[in-house]
């Protein structure tokens, strides 16, 4: 499996030219699920475990990682499966990054990684229901046959273990820019409810009305409506959030169709995604991002619809 992954590094030109790779794998049923390979740091074998005493019930118990002591939650039962993984059909641990924390998921056969475009990914049915598990769903031709594969909301499972606050701290708020926010419309587009919900909850303490779109290509034609209009996007919304992974397109790729389109090219775009390191700075330099925040960090987007706000009322900090 470190064969498989080895490569990761390498593929980072895919996001950005609406591209991405998926880890796909079973949980102990037909049933094929995935990551995005991003995502992912390394699948080991199920290493040994401690028991956590009074721990959340997903969580399988934890283990050393190069050092670190970090969670092992059973995604089976996270996403409600409703019988644990037959030990007889094989298990695996993927380890991955999420909102700048590693953990470890308990998941059954790993098969491959595939190659894809945002434009296959498609938002899952909305006859299954708001309390799924997934983001999106796509498609793969294995064992002779068109299979869907559900991809797994992540920030989801996660903050159902997490207690994730979204109070801001005070020595954070500027009280020549805050009453300013009050009414102000922000547009936040992310393929997962939980992070949307986060973002809203932060903001919405201050007054700020918030539109939410779940995928970049539903966003750009919001943008275009407007501009079509003859409106200026600028006074439609102060500022947009944008998630990097999301069905059709993710938003590198909406950031560039932005700054493409001199009628909504000053928007001020801030990326905000569970994908963190280096290599995002280097694509919102890229693409043409005015800020990168790591999700989440409540504190964090506040200070940078501050910021925003100062350059729309003309006065620095």
């Amino acid at each position: 499996m470190s064969d498989l992954l080895a490569s990761i590094d390498q593929r980072t030109q895919l996001v950005g030219e609406n591209r991405l790779e998926l880890l796909l794998f079973k949980l102990g049923t037909r049933h094929v699920f995935a990551i995005n390979v991003f995502k992912v740091k390394e699948v080991i074998n199920v290493p040994k475990m401690n028991q956590m005493p009074g721990s959340h019930s997903n969580m399988k118990g934890v283990t050393n990682y190069r050092g670190k002591s970090i969670p092992i939650i059973d995604l089976r039962q996270a996403i409600k499966m409703r019988s644990p993984i037959d030990p007889e059909t094989g298990q695996n641990v993927i380890i991955t990054e999420y909102n700048r924390t590693v953990q470890g998921f308990l998941i059954g056969d790993v098969m491959n990684i595939i190659n894809t475009s945002w434009s296959d990914i498609q938002p899952p049915p909305t006859t299954i229901g708001k309390n799924n598990y997934l983001t999106a769903i796509t498609h793969i031709e294995a064992e002779g046959k068109r299979q869907i594969v559900e991809i797994i909301d992540v920030e989801k499972v996660l903050s159902e273990i997490i207690d994730y606050d979204v109070s801001v701290s005070e020595e954070v708020l500027d009280e020549d820019v805050t009453p300013h926010l009050a009414g102000k419309k922000v547009l936040v587009v992310d393929d997962s409810a939980t992070a949307r919900w986060q973002v809203r909850s932060t903001l919405e303490q201050f007054g700020m009305e918030i539109i939410e779109d779940r995928d970049g290509l539903n966003a750009l034609r919001r943008l275009q409506s407007w501009a079509n209009e003859g409106k200026r996007v600028t006074d439609e919304i102060l500022m947009m959030f944008t998630d990097a992974e999301m069905p059709e397109m993710d938003g590198y790729r909406l950031t560039a169709e932005v700054r493409g389109d001199p009628r909504m090219s000053d928007l001020f775009i801030a990326l905000n995604t569970s994908l963190s390191g280096s290599f995002n700075e280097a694509m919102v330099e890229k693409v043409g991002c005015n800020r990168f925040i790591s999700k989440f960090q409540p504190d964090l987007l506040v200070e940078v619809v501050q910021e925003r706000m100062r350059e729309v009322l003309g006065r620095t900090k």
